[in-house]
């Protein structure tokens, strides 16, 4: 099968490299891709935000399955489009993007499915939110409406900090348009935790457990990112809580799905808070995670494009997935000055040093005029190592960070354990 990949993060690095694996797989593309991805599949020059360029691509190329990777071609329509064009595609439609691209609409959806979650009320008027300043008292949660490239929540812990946060969201526009509207919702206390799951029709099936860690600096301090590190299975999840998930929350949400004519067709990421009460919904996402993703894959035992198959042609349940035994860790090396500003073009140095059973994860790179590999991004690389045990793995990633350099390369040193608020 000639398949395309959209999109150029970590997260379209390891689905390139576990896809690499498939018998069945006769050519693999990436667009745009990177540096990494180069390795595994060949890049094509267009931007995964260019839709119509994808769609004109995939029609001449004769792609026969396209794998979308980001959240934001997908809440543009792009698997419509590329339907329209006779190309079968893994993702949601735009229909069911709107669970990641609006928090307002997954917000609906949780409450009139009765799963749980924090409670909430929106607003697109500042000097109104304003007033009800410390609704639910503090902390307080902000979260834009729209997409926000995984930053758009803001955790205020006292009203001076929450009035200056409204002000850079709904004032001066932080996050452009996607603060238009704010969900405040009660602050859930209980350890954070992710789920990934593939989904058709008529099936949802849960992938192996991960932890994502989602503030800069170490005990999860400092401003939210879009991930600094995970590790899987999460040491949180036992039989019980697996249970209460799938009940409480796994099936309500398939026969939501259903009730609502969402014809989902994909994975939706679930994450979660595991609180005193039990667990909820903390969002919906509609694609993989990032960096979820590197630490999940790493355990797959069976072949993803298989899956993919079997989940746009609705046949799911018939897929026996296999999981490795082996725990996997995924430390993130990102610019310095991340979440904030921060510079690019950076050399990287000691890809070339890692052990042979450790992956690099390629995030925010690119090619140098010399063929060097160059910073281009935020987070920049997730090492991604597997063992026996938590402890194996979490050694032998951290090891292998070490041995890779580049100017201002920042990483937490946490990763892999619990961290309790």
């Amino acid at each position: 099968m000639r398949v395309l990949v959209v999109g150029g993060g970590g997260r379209e690095h390891a689905i390139c490299w576990k896809l690499a694996q498939s018998d069945k797989l006769t050519k693999l593309y990436c667009a745009p891709g990177n540096a990494g991805i180069a390795d595994v599949a060949e890049c094509v020059p267009v931007s995964a935000e260019d839709i119509d360029g994808i769609c004109a691509w995939a029609k001449d190329n004769d792609i026969d399955l396209a794998v979308i990777g980001p959240e934001v071609p997908l809440a543009m329509g792009i698997v419509d489009r590329l339907a329209e064009v006779g190309v079968k595609t893994f993702g949601p439609n735009a229909k069911c993007s709107q669970l990641e691209a609006s928090k307002s609409f997954t917000k609906s959806f949780l409450a009139r499915h009765n799963i749980p979650t924090a409670g909430y009320k929106e607003f697109t008027d500042k000097d109104e939110l304003l007033a009800n300043v410390g609704l639910y008292g503090y902390p307080m949660v902000l979260k834009a409406d729209g997409l926000a490239a995984g930053k758009g929540v803001v955790i205020p812990e006292n009203e001076a900090d929450a009035i200056e946060a409204i002000e850079e969201m709904m004032g001066a526009k932080v996050f452009g348009s996607a603060a238009d509207k704010i969900v405040v919702e009660e602050f859930l206390t209980g350890v954070e935790a992710s789920m990934l799951c593939f989904v058709d029709h008529n099936s949802i099936v849960p992938m192996e457990s991960a932890q994502d860690y989602k503030r800069i600096y170490d005990q999860d301090k400092g401003p939210n990112t879009g991930g600094m590190g995970t590790y899987s299975p999460s040491l949180l999840f036992n039989e019980e809580i697996e249970a209460q998930i799938r009940e409480r929350i796994l099936e309500p949400t398939l026969a939501g799905f259903k009730e609502d004519g969402l014809d989902f067709q994909g994975v939706l990421f679930i994450g979660l808070m595991l609180s005193d009460e039990g667990p909820k919904v903390i969002e919906f996402n509609n694609r993989f995670g990032d960096p979820e993703t590197q630490s999940v894959l790493a355990r797959l035992d069976s072949d993803l494009l298989e899956i993919f198959l079997a989940v746009t042609e609705n046949r799911l349940a018939d897929v026996d997935i296999k999981w490795k035994d082996d725990k996997a860790v995924s430390v993130v090396l990102a610019s310095g000055g991340y979440p904030g500003s921060y510079e690019k073009g950076k050399v990287i140095t000691g890809l070339d040093d890692v052990d042979d059973d450790v992956v690099v994860f390629h995030a925010g790179t690119k090619f140098g005029e010399n063929g060097e590999v160059l910073t281009s991004g935020g987070r920049v690389l997730a090492v991604t190592a597997t063992g026996k045990t938590h402890d194996e793995a979490r050694a032998k990633a951290y090891d292998n960070a070490e041995r890779i350099k580049f100017e201002g390369a920042y990483m937490r040193h946490d990763i892999g354990l619990i961290n309790r608020r």
